[in-house]
């Protein structure tokens, strides 16, 4: 398996949901994101867009998101239990597992994804990780985790012209959650956790700057 070739193939496809505009509906709103949907076109649920603007440089800002095992990410993101560096690919390339708590009040049981991560920064000075769901020897289901499974995916550091104390940060999150779940579930628990993801991800930014 190319893992390389999967994660530039997530890239591509998470470099065009940030320029495509068509068919995103808001969600939610709060001071610090806009959450948006559309249906996805890589399975039958939906994709999720969350943009907002976080004080913060983006050095600091991708410091705080980095996928990487004992990284600030795991200590601050209420959606992540844990995070495993399964195998090295190249030096921007990795595959990891995701371990996620329990959530909506214990609906959702806990459940693990394992991704090809890529790590791309681009000429606008974009810092970006991009992820999608593999298979991978080292890590077949567990019990007492579900396994989900993440479509193109990650998060975008873009830097605000003339503004180089803030970052604007792109989510997208379209997330087989597997398992018996209520469509209702689902479609609440995505827009509230992106809230509850800037939200955190501001406070982490505002403590690294302390």
């Amino acid at each position: 398996m190319d893992y390389a070739e999967i994660a530039g193939v997530a890239a591509d496809k998470l470099l065009s949901y940030r320029k495509d505009q068509s068919g995103w509906k808001q969600c939610k709103k709060t001071s610090e994101v806009a959450v948006y949907w559309r249906p996805s076109s890589e399975f039958t649920g939906s994709i999720y867009k969350g943009d907002g603007i976080v004080p913060g440089k983006p050095e600091h800002v991708w410091e705080c998101l980095k996928p990487e095992p004992g990284g600030l990410r795991v200590k601050w993101d209420s959606n992540v239990e844990d995070f495993q560096l399964l195998e090295s690919v190249t030096e921007d390339v990795s595959v990891c597992r995701t371990v996620t708590p329990s959530a909506a009040m214990g609906i959702i049981a806990p459940r693990d994804f394992v991704d090809v991560v890529f790590i791309k920064r681009y000429e606008d000075g974009s810092i970006t990780s991009n992820a999608t769901n593999i298979e991978h020897p080292s890590c077949p289901p567990q019990r007492h985790f579900v396994r989900g499974f993440n479509h193109p995916c990650g998060c975008a550091c873009v830097p605000v012209s003339g503004e180089p104390e803030k970052t604007q940060v792109l989510s997208f999150f379209q997330t087989d959650l597997s398992g018996y779940l209520p469509k209702s579930v689902v479609e609440s628990f995505f827009p509230y956790s992106m809230s509850q993801f800037y939200s955190n991800l501001t406070k982490a930014v505002k403590a690294l700057k302390v």
